[in-house]
Formats: structure tokens, sequence, C-alpha cells
């Protein structure tokens, strides 16, 4: 159309800059927890559902009470899949309000030319995937649904969202599934006082980023030798 602006050579400003910053904070999670900061957090504003009572103990002059979680214990099949994607659809749809708040104000412009000098050669992938991969860090949910609107809007190609896929399945939400029960590990001790786990909680961080970064090129690999073979089929056809 006449006058229209491809996105990858819109200008990118100090507000898009600004925004992205802001982004960055917003879905790492850094901001995470109960101070007033937290209201800067997508999984603090996020929230969670609220606890149900599935069982009543008596305890002499009192009553223990447990509660569960709203999909309730001992679900299973269809039911239970269903409650569980039920529980998604708040993360995703806040996830992707923000993002197009956050696109608006030119986060995603600044991400791509940001980003790509550096995501291009390590995982094949431009900067645009900047967003959903830190949001991937600390939530599957965020990173799925902005790799759907890049996907949807045409940023990246088929091959470039299933090498990005494969980099978020890898230890999924790396950081939050990691520091809510793997880093308690860290605070065990032997019988003779030393740390049970002989490394620190940085290393292990790293040593799963860096795996992250492995199966990608893995799979970055298989799919070019696949075109590359598929080339050849086509021509000696």
């Amino acid at each position: 159309m006449e006058g229209s602006v491809d996105p990858k050579n819109a200008r990118v400003g100090p507000g898009a800059y600004v925004a992205l910053l802001f982004a960055m904070l917003f879905f790492s999670g850094l901001l995470g927890g109960k101070e007033w900061w937290g209201v800067f957090d997508f999984t603090t504003l996020n929230g969670a559902f609220g606890k149900v009572v599935t069982d009543v103990t008596p305890q002499g002059d009192t009553v223990e009470v447990a509660k569960s979680a709203f999909r309730g214990k001992g679900g299973h099949g269809a039911m239970d899949g269903f409650l569980f994607a039920f529980g998604l659809i708040p993360a995703v749809m806040f996830a992707l309000g923000m993002i197009n708040v956050l696109e608006h104000y030119g986060a995603l412009n600044a991400a791509r030319k940001l980003l790509t000098p550096l995501l291009r050669p390590l995982l094949g992938i431009p900067g645009s995937t900047g967003l959903a991969l830190i949001g991937s860090l600390q939530s599957t949910d965020v990173g799925a649904s902005l790799t759907r609107v890049l996907a949807d809007e045409g940023q990246i190609t088929e091959k470039e969202k299933t090498v990005f896929t494969m980099f978020q399945f890898s230890a999924g939400a790396m950081i939050t599934n990691f520091f809510s029960s793997g880093a308690v590990l860290f605070t065990l001790l032997a019988v003779d006082g030393t740390h049970a786990v002989p490394a620190s909680i940085g290393l292990c961080v790293a040593v799963m980023f860096i795996m992250k970064i492995v199966g990608a090129n893995l799979m970055r690999l298989i799919l070019t030798l696949s075109e590359r073979k598929q080339s050849a089929e086509v021509q000696h056809g």
C-alpha cells in the first residue's frame, strides 16, 4: 500500500528502546515479589486462582483444612485437560494484550534492530523474537503466545518458529521452575556439614541456558540438512 512503512525499516526512536527495556523487565520476572515494584511484573499481575477445600480433618478442638488448586484432585482425561487449558487463558490473553501495547510503542522494532545481530548467528532467528525469548524463561504461556503472534504477523518463518520453539521447549520456563523447585537442593547439607550439591546456582542456570541453545541449533541443523536433501531430490527429479 502506498505510504505504508515496512516494520523492518521503521525508524526506531528513544521511546521504542524505553518500551523495549520495560518489556524486558516486565516479562523477565526480575520485578516479581510482594514489594511495590511487583505491579510491573507479568506473573504478579497475572495473579493466581484461589484454593478450594479438598479435605477436613478434626484435630482435637480444631479442624485441619486441606486445600488444593481449583482443578481439585484426581482429575484425568479430557475433563482435566480442559481445566488445565482453562487455567492458561488469563496468562495468554494478558500477554497478547501487553505485547500489542508494547508493539504500538515500538518495542518489537527496537528488539529487532538491537537483538538481530546477536540472535541471528546464535540461533538463526530475528531480534523480534527477543521479547518472546525473555518471556519464555519465566512462563511457557508467555513464550508460546508471543511466538504465535510473531508467526501470525509473518515476522518469523516456519523454520525460525520451529527452531525457536525447540529453544523454549528445552527446560521450559527455566527461571521460574528452577528457582521454585530445583534451587532448594542447594540448601541441603551432607553429614559432614558440606553442601550436598557441589555446584553453584549460577553454574546450573548457565548450563541449562547453554543446552537450550545447543538443542535449538541441533534442530536448526536438522532442518537445514532436510532442506538441502529436498532441494537435491527436486533437482535430480
